[in-house]
C-alpha cells in the first residue's frame, strides 16, 4: 500500500496510507479537534474535509493545516457556504424559473451573491430570504463536492435554467477542473472549499441590496446584488452590527451634506464641489504641509492639466496607464488630462542644467489629476476621477537615495502623529506589467528595504505590487474605526530619469544620471479629507474645524456685541460666526453642537457690560466667563499645538 507523508502546523511529520481525507488526518490528531475541523489547508490550498490525499506525479509528500471555524479561513469558508444558502433560499421563495444565478464570492467582511430576478427586492424580502436561510440551517443539510466534465456541468446547468452559470462553465480554459456542489436540492457551480453542512453556520445577516452589471460589463444586464456577513458567534455578530451602525453614523457623504463641507452632481459625475466649509479644511491642510516643506527645502510648483500625446508616450502612461485616462484633440493634436504630475516636474527639472552640488532638487505640488473610473466604482470622495494629490519628486544622486527616504518617513510620520494616526508599512516590488531592466528594479527595492531595515521598521512584503516604473513603501493608517486606508507613499525610479534623458554635472564634469523618488503623504487630498471627515466623525479639531466659534447673542439685543466679538476673533486669525437669528438660546446651543463647532461663546448683558464672554466647549460643556483677552490665547495656542 503507498503511503503519503505530512507535515502538520505543529512541525511533526506522520505517515498516512494513500487516500487519507482531511477528515481522518483531524481524527488521527484528537477526537476533539475532528468535532471543530471544517476543512483543510493542504500545500497553501483550502480543500473540504472529504478530500484525500493521493501520491500523484511521484509527489507524497503534504502540508497539511487543520481549519476550524473560528480561524481567519473557517470564517471565509463559513461566509461562502452562507453565500450559496441565501442563492438556495431565494431559489426557494421565488421559485427557480424566476431566479437565475450570477456569482456568490467572499468580499472583505462578508459575502455577496448577484441574482436575476424580475422584481426588485424590498427590506421585507431581505428577512424573508434571512428566515428560510435559518430554515435551511435547522435542516443541517450535508454539503457534497463532485468533479464533473464540461459536458456534464453545461447539462446539468442548462436542466436547471441557469443562462449565467452556463455562460461562465462556457468561458473556463480547457484544463479547468470544474466541480459542483449540492446541498439538498440545491447545485451550484464552486471551487469550494466548504462547511460539511448547512447546520455548521452559526451567525448571519443580509445588509442590504444593490444594481451590479453582470460580470462587471455596462453592456451585460444589471443584476441586484445581495450583500451579507456571517460570523462564529452571535457575540461577534452583533459586534459587527454594531461596528456598522457606527460606520453609517460616519459616513462622510452624510456628513458631508449635513456639515456643508463638500457636494457632488450629475452635471459631473464623481467630481466634488467644494462648498466654503469644506474649502476651510482642505486650505488648511494644504497650509500644514506647506509649512513643513518649506522647513525641508522643498520647492513648490505648478504643472499644467493637459499635455500633448507626445509627453505620456515618453513617459510611460501610454503604454501601461492609457486606459486611466482622459483625451482631447487640440489643433490636430491629441491632449490628455494629467493622471499624474511625475511627467511635468521631469521637464521642469529638466529645463536648466544642473550641477551635484545642487541635489538633491526637491519639486512639490498640490496638483489635480483626472483619472477615469467606471461609475458604479465611484464612492464620494474615497473614489473619484479628479483629485488634488500632495505630489513631490525629488531628483537625487545615487548616494542620497537612502538619506532622503528616511527624511521622507519623518515628514510622513510627523505628519500623521498630528491626527492620531497610527500606520502600517508594505513595500511592494515589481509588477508584471512593469518597464526597464531587472538591474535596476532590484537596485531600486533594495534601496527601500535597506531604509526599513537600518531604521528598524516592522514592514510587510507586498510582491508584485509596485508602480509600473517602480517599487514603493505604501503607508496603511488605521483610523477611529480601526479601518485600514492606503495614503502616504514612497517610490524610487530608476526608469522615468532615462526616459527623459534627466541628467546633472557630476564632479568630474561629467554627465550624470540622477534618480527619482516620488513621493505622497496625504495621496489624495480629497480622499483624505473624507477619511478624516469620519475618523473625527465629522468633529473636526480646533486648528481644522470650518468654523471654530460660534457666537450666540441671547437676544437681538447683544447681535451687535456679537460682531464685535466676532471682529475681534478674525483680527487674530481665528473663523467664527454670529447666529444672530431670533431663536431661544437652547436651540442655538443644539444647532452649534449639531454643527460640531468646537467652542461656542454666550453673550448677554453680563457678558457685554463687562467685555467678556461665557465660554462652552464641545464635549466639555461649560467653561464659565473669560475676557477676550484670555480666550484668544488660549485658542491659539491650542490651534499651535495642532491638538486631536
Amino acid at each position: 500500500m503507498k503511503e503519503i507523508s505530512v507535515a502538520l502546523q505543529d512541525g511533526t511529520v506522520r505517515r498516512y496510507a494513500a487516500g487519507t481525507t482531511i477528515r481522518e488526518i483531524a481524527e488521527s490528531i484528537s477526537s476533539g479537534l475532528k468535532k471543530k475541523a471544517v476543512a483543510g489547508r493542504v500545500n497553501e490550498t483550502l480543500v473540504d474535509l472529504d478530500r484525500r490525499l493521493e501520491v500523484e506525479g511521484g509527489t507524497a509528500g503534504f502540508t497539511v493545516t487543520i481549519v476550524t471555524l473560528d480561524s481567519p479561513d473557517g470564517l471565509e469558508i463559513s461566509r461562502h457556504t452562507t453565500a450559496h444558502v441565501m442563492a438556495q433560499a431565494c431559489r426557494r421563495l421565488y421559485g427557480p424559473q424566476s431566479v437565475k444565478l450570477g456569482i456568490g464570492p467572499v468580499i472583505r467582511d462578508g459575502f455577496y451573491y448577484d441574482i436575476d430576478l424580475d422584481r426588485p427586492l424590498s427590506p421585507a424580502d431581505l428577512a424573508a430570504i434571512e428566515q428560510e436561510m435559518e430554515r435551511i440551517i435547522r435542516e443541517n443539510l450535508p454539503i457534497v463536492r463532485r468533479e464533473v466534465s464540461r459536458e456534464e456541468a453545461l447539462h446539468t446547468f442548462s436542466e436547471l435554467g441557469e443562462p449565467l452559470k452556463l455562460e461562465l462553465i462556457r468561458d473556463l480554459p480547457a484544463e479547468a477542473v470544474i466541480s459542483l456542489y449540492s446541498q439538498g436540492e440545491f447545485t451550484d457551480l464552486c471551487r469550494g472549499p466548504h462547511l460539511p453542512s448547512t447546520g455548521w453556520i452559526k451567525a448571519f445577516k443580509l445588509l442590504s441590496t444593490a444594481g451590479a452589471y453582470w460580470r462587471g460589463d455596462a453592456a451585460n444586464p444589471m443584476l441586484q446584488r445581495i450583500y451579507g456577513t456571517a460570523f462564529g458567534s452571535k457575540a461577534e455578530l452583533e459586534a459587527h452590527l454594531r461596528f456598522l451602525e457606527e460606520a453609517k453614523k460616519r459616513d462622510h457623504r452624510k456628513l458631508g451634506r449635513e456639515l456643508g463641507l463638500f457636494m457632488f452632481s450629475e452635471e459631473a459625475p464623481g467630481m466634488p464641489f467644494y462648498l466654503p466649509k469644506g474649502m476651510t479644511v482642505r486650505t488648511e491642510l494644504e497650509q500644514f504641509e506647506r509649512t513643513l516643506l518649506r522647513q525641508r527645502a522643498y520647492d513648490e510648483v505648478r504643472t499644467p492639466l493637459m499635455m500633448n500625446n507626445r509627453m505620456w508616450e515618453q513617459s510611460g502612461h501610454w503604454d501601461h496607464y492609457r486606459e486611466n485616462m482622459y483625451f482631447s484633440d487640440v489643433d490636430d493634436t491629441t491632449y490628455a488630462l494629467k493622471p499624474m504630475n511625475c511627467p511635468g516636474h521631469m521637464l521642469i527639472f529638466k529645463n536648466r542644467l544642473h550641477s551635484y552640488r545642487e541635489l538633491p532638487v526637491r519639486l512639490a505640488e498640490f496638483g489635480q489629476v483626472h483619472r477615469h473610473e467606471f461609475s458604479g466604482a465611484l464612492n464620494g470622495m474615497m473614489r473619484v476621477r479628479t483629485f488634488c494629490q500632495d505630489d513631490a519628486h525629488l531628483f537625487v544622486r545615487p548616494d542620497q537615495i537612502e538619506g532622503e527616504i528616511g527624511g521622507i518617513i519623518e515628514l510622513i510620520d510627523e505628519i500623521y502623529s498630528v491626527f492620531g494616526f497610527q500606520y502600517e508599512i508594505e513595500l511592494s516590488t515589481r509588477p508584471e506589467d512593469s518597464m526597464g531592466s531587472e538591474e535596476l528594479w532590484n537596485e531600486a527595492e533594495r534601496s527601500l528595504q535597506n531604509v526599513l531595515e537600518a531604521r528598524g521598521i516592522t514592514y510587510r512584503l507586498n510582491p508584485g505590487d509596485g508602480a509600473f516604473y517602480g517599487p514603493k513603501i505604501d503607508f496603511h493608517i488605521r483610523d477611529a474605526l480601526q479601518r485600514s486606508w492606503q495614503c502616504g507613499t514612497i517610490q524610487v525610479d530608476f526608469q522615468m530619469p532615462e526616459k527623459f534623458d534627466l541628467s546633472y554635472i557630476g564632479d568630474d564634469g561629467l554627465k550624470h544620471r540622477p534618480v527619482v523618488i516620488h513621493r505622497a503623504v496625504y495621496g489624495s487630498i480629497d480622499r483624505f479629507i473624507g477619511i478624516l471627515t469620519e475618523h473625527y466623525a465629522g468633529a473636526f479639531p480646533l486648528w481644522l474645524a470650518p468654523v471654530q466659534v460660534k457666537l450666540l447673542p441671547v437676544s437681538d439685543a447683544f447681535a451687535g456685541y456679537a460682531h464685535k466679538v466676532q471682529e475681534a476673533l478674525a483680527g487674530a486669525g481665528l473663523r467664527a460666526e454670529v447666529d444672530a437669528r431670533s431663536e431661544k438660546l437652547g436651540y442655538k446651543i443644539r444647532e452649534a453642537q449639531l454643527e460640531k463647532v468646537p467652542y461656542m461663546f454666550i453673550l448677554g448683558e453680563q457678558e457685554q457690560s463687562s467685555g467678556t464672554v461665557s465660554v462652552r466647549k464641545r464635549d466639555e460643556g461649560d467653561l464659565g466667563g473669560r475676557t477676550m483677552g484670555d480666550i484668544t490665547e488660549h485658542l491659539l495656542k491650542e490651534i499651535s499645538q495642532k491638538s486631536v
